[in-house]
């Protein structure tokens, strides 16, 4: 279990983390989710002793992380997959970690094999490594101890579909096995297909956290998309009820939440042939919270 409380790091005049509390339990994936410079890796510096506090505590299983002995043998970190001797090979790496922990050599040849990099792959120089290699390689070296804990940074950065594919696999049968997963990114859709819960933060704080369900109960409000085999009777039944309709497409935009579509739908025997969320849901949300962080606003008057 990985428990925050009152977290501050300021730098001068500058917080970078401000008053922060959340924490991740045993069994499930926690998504760490914010723009970029929102706090999110300057936390986790923190978590793992490499950043020092201005205020607050950071615990691993009850203790801080210093205190803890042979640490990787119960804390897997990656926080940048390329912070390693970049003439070193990816197989000399590991070994190098294994042996710190007391490890056997064949759990090297483990970690290689699970993370899919070949036995010559595993003899190149990380100089030579993709970004998506180095990724595999990170992750191989924070699962190397076995640990309970998963702290990583970005880690889908640099891997291909089926390489993010495989990761979301590889991560939630860690939980599904008891392990704490904490998974940080600025890659909503991504996060969204795998975290038990999620914590968004910008400008330093903690917006908003909870499970997808309770983050999206507390938006402002839930439209809907939705098509019938009738859908100028379901118009008529949905503003008896006084929702407000429009059309949309061949369908119905509907300013209410989709199970209030389908009781509608329901209660006059409308068959429906589509029926899905009609806003950004947790993206929009996530814009929403994370506005005054936001850098993507195209000025007036300039073209891409």
């Amino acid at each position: 279990m990985i428990k925050v409380e009152r977290l501050t790091k300021k730098y001068g005049g500058f917080t970078a983390v401000d008053d922060v509390s959340f924490s991740c339990q045993p069994g499930r994936v926690t998504g760490f989710l914010g723009p970029n410079g929102a706090g999110k890796t300057t936390t986790m510096r923190v978590m793992v002793g490499l950043t020092v506090a201005t205020s607050g505590s950071v615990t691993i299983g009850g203790h801080d992380y210093h205190d803890i002995p042979n640490p990787g043998r119960h804390v897997g970190v990656l926080l940048d997959a390329s912070a390693q001797h970049a003439g070193r090979t990816g197989r000399e790496i590991l070994t190098i970690g294994a042996e710190t922990m007391g490890l056997p050599a064949s759990r090297v040849d483990e970690m290689l094999a699970l993370v899919s990099l070949s036995d010559a792959e595993s003899k190149r120089r990380l100089r030579n490594y993709s970004l998506g290699m180095k990724q595999r390689l990170g992750i191989a070296h924070a699962l190397l101890g076995d640990p309970s804990v998963l702290i990583l940074d970005e880690p889908a950065n640099g891997l291909d579909p089926a390489g993010i594919r495989w990761m979301r696999q590889l991560l939630k049968s860690y939980a599904d096995r008891g392990g704490t997963v904490l998974l940080s990114s600025h890659l909503l859709n991504e996060v969204e297909l795998i975290a038990d819960e999620m914590i968004l933060i910008g400008g330093g704080r903690i917006v908003a956290q909870g499970n997808k369900e309770q983050l999206l109960s507390g938006a402002k409000q839930q439209a809907t998309l939705v098509t019938s085999l009738d859908n100028t009777l379901l118009a008529e039944a949905l503003q008896r009820k006084g929702f407000a309709v429009t059309t949309a497409g061949s369908g119905l935009r509907v300013e209410a939440p989709a199970v209030e579509v389908g009781r509608v739908a329901a209660d006059n025997t409308i068959v429906l042939t589509d029926l899905r969320a009609g806003d950004g849901g947790l993206e929009d949300l996530f814009l929403e919270l994370t506005s005054a962080t936001q850098r993507d606003d195209i000025p007036e008057g300039v073209q891409a």
